[in-house]
């Protein structure tokens, strides 16, 4: 079966496609299942033509219940992959194992949000038998090869799902991950993999591999599209144990000149051309404003080896229950040697690792504290599909290297490409960052990807317009604050907002409508914006803060400046500093300035002269 024209679409073409004609859903989507192989095997199980016309049709009905708006669907008719370790209603769930194989009741939450959104399953993809694996060899269904060199390994688990993104088979998929399994395949197939914080995105309705440091995953072309998903499919679960609230205290995107750690040694495993390819992509991120500064990687690394070579394995003995001591002979025997070691272990033994974990998560956080972000490669090495038979465990240890220790210290990660090598195969970089960070780093990431312009997964396609401009300013868990006076960048109340994770979106001016004064007797020297008729557009710096921290901002703003409502002169509305009008008796107006800086340097220009 050959592609079909909507191959590599991007959440924007898709939207852009059914804007003109929602009717067009049925032929499309049945045109797309149709184009997908029976002889692939990143596919586990593909819809029906009788399952994909009761999704559409479902979606028809509640678009015209809706009245025909498209807005209310952001997903509307985007087909999508799911992981086989996670349900889809009436679907089978395998994880890749025959045996273990049952029919799902329910959609799994995520599921659940992103077909609520609009958008269509189009199938299960394989994986590692229960996601046990970093590699996609370690299935009866077969090893999902590289998707620009079949022999390669495509990395694991989810292996599927990176292989069906990266062909432009669907817009986006879900994989999940524990030990790198939602980035080390986006490394090895030129995709954008984002690991959320654990408990943003529900696990329940997942197989579990370790339910402590589950968490589902997203595939996609883009990193915007990466975020989209990700925010349609989170969200607080209260019937999942794990899940938890997002405190909105991180910062809503990282500085215009970020501040990133790199391991102070690096291992590549002999791997020369992703050492090169590193080596290049820093050179990039310099050029993008990065700083980069050396860390101590060794508590990283020590983390990163507990997760396979410790008690943490029991956590998959228990996952895969019973069948390992009644039916064990099912089990791919790599993942029945790795799983039956859990046995090996006492209460006391798994206490302890507890400890140690707690112990070295402190130290990783505190080391990062300072920085915006880890910069890491994705995986040090990429192996054949020959190599990784002999050598199947070291070569899978191997790939975890910079990706273990993630959700055993609660971070959150960002895998993104960085590179074609010169063999023609993909490397990439990842980006980690404390818990709830999610979004900052997803910004950061469009930069990323506006800046090298390489193709989009295998496609050959490049990113499309629509995604080469600035992102728009982030709005979800954040306040965007207009200052005007002492809190602009480079001023004495600057950092008021800088020590509360606010991140300049831009300068931009009110409209034509305010006056501005100097009030005397403050220190550090204010000025008091009001609003008038007979104004003028006034110069403001809007920030964007953290929303649990906005209240403890504005706690420190004294009188006779307050936060009130503001009007940029493109019509949006932000909060903002005011001033009360009694205090500007007195006051010399300063309003023809245009603004505080310009009034200071009349000031400095006075006095030199």
């Amino acid at each position: 079966m050959q592609p079909t024209l909507y191959n590599g679409f991007t959440l924007d073409e898709w939207q852009q496609h059914y804007r003109a004609a929602p009717d067009r859903l049925d032929t499309t989507l049945h045109t797309v299942l149709a184009g997908l192989s029976e002889q692939d095997n990143a596919w586990i199980y593909r819809a029906t033509p009788a399952q994909l016309q009761a999704q559409t049709d479902a979606l028809l009905q509640r678009l015209q219940a809706a009245g025909g708006d498209l807005a209310a669907f952001p997903l509307f008719g985007v087909p999508f992959a799911v992981k086989d370790n996670i349900d889809v209603g009436g679907w089978p769930t395998s994880a890749a194992c025959p045996a273990f194989t049952y029919q799902a009741e329910q959609d799994a939450a995520v599921v659940a949000n992103l077909r609520a959104a609009g958008a269509i399953v189009l199938g299960k993809t394989n994986l590692d038998q229960f996601a046990t694996g970093l590699v996609g060899t370690r299935s009866p269904f077969g090893a999902v090869s590289n998707s620009f060199n079949p022999a390669y390994v495509s990395g694991g688990s989810s292996a599927g799902s990176a292989s069906a993104v990266a062909r432009g088979l669907v817009a986006f998929a879900l994989g999940t991950d524990t030990a790198g399994s939602g980035r080390v395949p986006a490394g090895f197939n030129n995709i954008v993999g984002l690991k959320p914080t654990k408990g943003w995105l529900s696990n329940r309705g997942v197989v579990p591999a370790c339910r402590l440091n589950d968490c589902v995953s997203v595939f996609a072309l883009t990193v915007a599209d990466a975020l989209a998903v990700a925010s349609a499919a989170g969200g607080y679960d209260a019937a999942d144990a794990y899940s938890r609230r997002n405190p909105h205290t991180a910062p809503a995107s990282l500085p215009a000149a970020p501040r990133f750690a790199v391991p102070d040694s690096l291992e590549f495993f002999g791997d020369t051309q992703n050492q090169q390819a590193f080596a290049a992509a820093l050179a990039q991120l310099k050029a993008c404003g990065v700083t980069l500064e050396p860390i101590d990687f060794s508590p990283f690394r020590q983390l990163a080896e507990q997760l396979y070579q410790g008690p943490w394995v029991a956590e998959r003995t228990v996952a895969v229950g019973a069948l390992l001591d009644d039916q064990p002979d099912v089990l791919d025997p790599v993942v029945r040697g790795i799983i039956s070691g859990g046995k090996n272990y006492s209460a006391c033994d798994a206490w302890r690792a507890e400890y140690l974990r707690a112990e070295l998560a402190r130290r990783i956080n505190d080391a990062l504290a300072g920085f915006d972000a880890l910069v890491v490669p994705t995986s040090p090495t990429l192996r054949t599909i020959d190599e990784m038979a002999q050598e199947p465990v070291r070569f899978n240890s191997q790939f975890g290297t910079y990706t273990n220790f993630t959700n055993l210290a609660d971070l959150s990660a960002l895998a993104l490409p960085a590179a074609l090598r010169e063999d023609g195969l993909p490397a990439g970089i990842t980006l980690i960052a404390p818990a709830w960070h999610d979004a900052a780093l997803a910004h950061f990431g469009q930069r990323w990807q506006r800046h090298l312009t390489l193709p989009l997964g295998a496609t050959g396609r490049a990113l499309p317009p629509a995604y080469l401009t600035p992102p728009l300013p982030p709005t979800e868990g954040v306040v965007q604050v207009a200052v005007v006076g002492a809190h602009l960048t480079g001023m004495p109340l600057n950092h008021q907002l800088t020590t509360r994770g606010a991140v300049l979106l831009a300068q931009t001016t009110t409209t034509a409508h305010y006056r501005l004064f100097a009030l005397p007797g403050t220190q550090p020297p204010k000025p008091g914006l009001v609003r008038d008729t007979g104004g003028r557009a006034i110069t403001v710096e809007l920030w964007a803060m953290p929303l649990a921290r906005f209240g403890e901002f504005v706690a420190e703003i004294p009188a006779p400046l307050g936060i009130g409502t503001l009007e940029l002169a493109d019509g949006r509305r932000v909060k903002g500093f005011i001033c009360e009008p009694a205090a500007l008796e007195g006051a010399q107006e300063i309003t023809s300035f245009g603004g505080w800086r310009n009034y200071l340097s009349s000031l400095s220009a006075s006095t030199a002269s």
